[in-house]
């Protein structure tokens, strides 16, 4: 199933001359997640602190594409400067959930955006993820299948901010691309565990 995700290995490259002079600088791959799950928190207090001030959105998209970059960041310090670490692997986890959380919860406090359907997004992202790393545990590889991944929601969430924080106007578009992203979730937890089941030994 298609998913921006499948891009990673080009943004990758492009961030692999930073990651090894990060990693040249001792910066370690658990202090990358930190400030990753740090800026969220941050952004999504401000976003939540003024939900009225429209303009505040475009902070989201950019926000999200450094927070992407700095999970790339973060996978490559681990696996290819030898920083893999048990600590690692759980925080690598659960920040991405937690951030999710601060970055999007907020936005149902914003009049543009229907406030169950974000609540149910942010729901389901966690089911989404989990689903993933369930795959684990009954011998399957950690799953990142779309249609509706971390990447694929950081896009639409970050589309739908740039547009509203450059003025058009809110309407029904905002209410049908979350009930799309709604939908598309719901096929996304079926579709990992669907090849969780299939990978995993019989």
């Amino acid at each position: 199933m298609a998913s921006i995700y499948q891009l990673k290995s080009a943004f990758q490259n492009v961030l692999r001359p930073l990651t090894r002079a990060l990693a040249a600088a001792h910066v370690t791959a658990n202090q990358v997640t930190l400030a990753a799950l740090a800026l969220s928190c941050l952004v999504g207090g401000v976003i939540a602190a003024h939900p009225d001030q429209t303009s505040l959105l475009l902070l989201l998209p950019g926000t999200l594409f450094i927070r992407m970059a700095l999970n790339a960041i973060d996978g490559m310090l681990a696996r290819e400067h030898n920083m893999k670490t048990r600590l690692g692997a759980v925080l690598n986890e659960l920040s991405d959930v937690v951030s999710d959380s601060a970055l999007y919860l907020p936005l149902a406090l914003v009049p543009a955006f229907n406030h169950w359907l974000v609540v149910g997004l942010v729901i389901l992202a966690v089911m989404v993820e989990m689903v993933g790393v369930v795959a684990i545990q009954i011998g399957a590889v950690r799953n990142y299948a779309g249609p509706m991944g971390k990447s694929d929601r950081a896009f639409a969430f970050g589309l739908i901010a740039l547009l509203l924080g450059l003025g058009v106007a809110a309407g029904t578009w905002v209410t049908a691309a979350l009930s799309i992203m709604l939908l598309l979730s719901l096929f996304t937890i079926y579709n990992r565990a669907r090849l969780a089941l299939r990978e995993g030994p019989q």
